[in-house]
């Protein structure tokens, strides 16, 4: 496959496995902290009924420990685990009980597996009774993973899932916007259920997700459910979205944001052009399509989308079609900042953020709850989220959101405040 864009656009990190472990090291810090806390609430729900002479709970909550690492394959952990006082008497021993979580072992200092915690939890996660062996995976134990811990953990995720897509947008303004239906091959309750992500840049530049849900990624109604909720919760239309051709995302957009510009992907389009082609003639298309892509300006680009059409149209006419009935989103980005085109040409914020839960994919195993699916996938991007970078140039975001001119990617009409508008030299 072609590598149109880059990974290490989306982070301040080295491309590669830095990026994963930092992704990953977060994660389980959080993924932990949360554990320990539906472990112990179970614990002390568990002796709720349990009082002294003066009416009060037996088993109840005490701070938190003093923090301390854990040692992992990507780094070390920082880990505050929640403190139990347990008033308890011991009936065998005759001593007072004291709560030993069997999630974080007080002598606990190293765990090797915690590299695979977050793909083993989105992908073995999706069904409760499945969530318990990904933990023992990494804890070596199942031990404390009661039912009751793991339906509290999962529905606080589940929860937070929810809260987020019913937000209000009033004060968000996301100038691009990236959209995308992406299949994790799991089977959810229905096989061509997805998850339809959005992603966009706000006005200072910097990235966010703006909504996460299921449903079919070739349906019109699907995602103009998505984007009408959008709207009702005060989301303004954006400048311009980039997606794949492929999506029923472009009728809903025009019914709900009639003035939002397209721009096609140009990663899921090459994909689609080289399919049309026989191998032997890949090679060749790949090369004379960068030459349209990767032009120096749109007068350049469609030269070089004239000379693709004429070499291969004759042979493969569904290949060549491919691009030219589709040329003008594919070069829409060319009336945006030329330091914006490397993010505008393709949906790479998008591929980039799934691309380690797709490398897991092979592990899944039976039908999970699709609900369950939604609140992995969301943990997953809110971890990665707090490492994507601004976009270049952000400060002419907020240009474009207030229709300033570019040609050739270089500003040269300014709105002015005063109603007018500004030439710049």
């Amino acid at each position: 496959m072609l590598k149109v864009v880059h990974d290490a656009e989306e982070s301040n990190e080295p491309a590669g496995a830095s990026l994963l472990d930092e992704l990953v090291r977060d994660a389980a810090r959080q993924m932990i902290a949360v554990a320990l806390q539906a472990e112990v609430a179970a614990y002390i729900d568990s002796a709720a009924d349990q009082l002294d002479e003066a009416g009060r709970r037996l088993v109840v909550r005490n701070g938190h420990h003093n923090e301390r690492e854990v040692l992992t394959a990507s780094g070390p952990v920082p880990v505050r685990a929640p403190r139990v006082n347990d008033n308890r008497i011991d009936e065998g021993t005759g001593e007072r009980k004291r709560f030993a979580s069997a999630i974080l072992p007080a002598w606990a200092r190293k765990s090797p597996k915690v590299a695979e915690v977050l793909p083993l939890l989105y992908l073995h996660g999706l069904s409760s009774l499945d969530f318990g062996p990904a933990l023992t995976q990494f804890l070596g134990s199942a031990q404390g993973l009661s039912p009751a811990t793991i339906t509290r953990l999962t529905k606080d995720w589940q929860d937070e899932a929810a809260a987020f897509n019913t937000r209000s947008l009033a004060d968000s303004d996301y100038v691009y916007v990236w959209v995308d239906g992406i299949h994790l091959k799991v089977r959810l309750e229905q096989d061509k259920v997805c998850l339809l992500v959005m992603i966009g840049v706000r006005a200072d530049g910097t990235k966010e997700l703006i909504a996460l849900d299921d449903g079919h990624r070739e349906s019109t109604q699907s995602w103009l459910d998505l984007l009408r909720s959008c709207k009702r919760r005060g989301m303004r239309a954006p400048v311009l979205a980039v997606g794949d051709g492929a999506l029923g995302f472009w009728a809903a957009l025009r019914e709900v944001f009639p003035e939002t510009a397209e721009q096609r992907c140009w990663f899921h389009k090459i994909a689609n052009v080289l399919n049309a082609l026989p191998k032997s003639a890949q090679r060749g298309a790949k090369t004379a399509l960068a030459e349209i892509w990767n032009a120096e300006d749109k007068e350049h680009a469609e030269k070089a989308a004239k000379v693709f059409a004429a070499d291969y149209r004759v042979k493969w006419p569904k290949a060549a079609a491919k691009i030219s009935d589709d040329l003008d989103v594919l070069l829409a980005f060319y009336d945006y900042p030329a330091e914006h085109w490397a993010h505008l040409r393709t949906t790479n914020p998008i591929e980039s953020t799934f691309a380690t839960v797709r490398l897991r994919q092979r592990v899944t195993k039976g039908p999970g709850s699709r609900a369950a699916g939604i609140a992995m996938a969301f943990k997953l991007i809110e971890s990665a989220q707090a490492r994507w970078r601004a976009v270049n140039a952000p400060h002419l975001v907020a240009l474009v959101r207030a229709g300033a001119t570019f040609e050739k990617g270089i500003l040269v009409e300014r709105p002015d405040e005063s109603g007018g508008d500004q030439h710049v030299a």
